[in-house]
């Protein structure tokens, strides 16, 4: 009888040791956006991304949304993530002027003419600083958006036309760019462009031309700088307890799921729907294409020349080799670019 009892309580005591087990391999993580829950981001490539996920960890992993700003605002989302009141957050890390100077260099104009391969390669390269520069998060993924410009209510044709004017920027780096031209910066999430344009609050707003339809300042815009001019920096930041505490099975998951390759994948749907933003402005008429001759260029290209000499002020001042990760940075981008003609 005894016997009976303790084989009994142990068949039972390796149940619950079993069901605690699988248990504590599901886990649910929250992840914060910005981004409206219809935004490309959200439907091309976020959605995607959790999808694949969800089946690499055979539904282990859960991953629910929160989008439009619902836990906390645009600028707010990487403290978020570290604070530990999303597990995951949408960054747009030059949101914040001068914390992530390293990272600032995707947002220098005139860097990419690829934002597929731009994307890759800026994880890629970011491998060697995100620890040191992102401490308190895991950098999952870091990835651009597609090379875009700046579209206002009157001509764009010069670095001139931008002087005394009011430009609602993408990032610190391009809000510096604009100060420079002599234009006043206003910073204000994506989500604002239209109403700040409306306003009067903004003259000029930057974004890519996909975006002027996703946040309805196609409808309040007329004039554009027709040039690659700019791309806007992302990550995806992990808090740190929520990933320490992922069990070995569902990190390697998360693991393969936060590769340079990854940071192509996630960007590359809402990059190829941005040459479809230009023709509807196109399309639709009332729009006034201005697009810079060779000389007109070069004076764009020399007026954003001192933002590298910046950057590199910046980087030193934290303590990095500011020539040494800029060298491995064009190596980097020039390696891949190779690779992908």
């Amino acid at each position: 009888m005894q016997k009976n009892k303790t084989i009994l309580a142990s068949t039972a005591i390796t149940s619950l040791l079993a069901a605690s087990i699988a248990q504590a391999q599901n886990v649910e993580l929250a992840l914060s956006t910005w981004l409206g829950a219809t935004h490309p981001m959200q439907v091309t490539g976020i959605d995607p991304w959790i999808e694949a996920i969800s089946e690499a960890s055979d539904g282990r992993i859960t991953i629910t949304t929160f989008p439009a700003q619902q836990l906390g605002s645009a600028a707010d989302h990487f403290d978020m993530a570290r604070d530990g009141i999303v597990d995951i957050a949408f960054v747009n890390p030059g949101y914040q002027a001068g914390r992530f100077p390293l990272l600032s260099l995707g947002e220098l104009p005139f860097t990419f003419t690829d934002a597929r391969v731009g994307s890759r390669a800026l994880h890629q390269w970011y491998l060697d600083y995100a620890t040191a520069e992102m401490p308190d998060v895991h950098v999952c993924l870091v990835h651009l958006h597609d090379v875009s410009t700046l579209h206002g209510t009157d001509r764009i044709l010069v670095p001139e036309d931008l002087r005394g004017k009011n430009v609602r920027p993408p990032n610190a780096t391009i809000g510096r760019f604009v100060n420079l031209l002599g234009g006043a910066s206003v910073q204000l999430p994506a989500s604002e462009m239209r109403d700040s344009i409306v306003r009067g609050v903004a003259d000029i707003t930057a974004s890519p031309w996909s975006s002027l339809f996703t946040w309805g300042a196609n409808e309040v815009v007329s004039h554009h700088l027709d040039v690659p001019l700019y791309a806007t920096v992302f990550t995806f930041a992990v808090n740190r307890g929520a990933w320490d505490s992922l069990s070995d099975e569902n990190r390697a998951v998360m693991e393969a799921h936060c590769t340079p390759d990854w940071s192509e994948r996630i960007a590359t749907p809402w990059i190829d729907l941005d040459a479809d933003g230009r023709k509807r402005l196109i399309d639709d008429g009332g729009h006034t294409f201005h697009t810079p001759d060779a000389e007109q260029e070069d004076m764009w290209r020399a007026a954003a020349a001192p933002l590298l000499d910046e950057w590199r002020a910046a980087v030193s001042a934290a303590g990095h080799d500011a020539d040494a990760a800029y060298a491995s940075f064009i190596e980097t981008l020039e390696t891949l670019s190779a690779t992908a003609d």
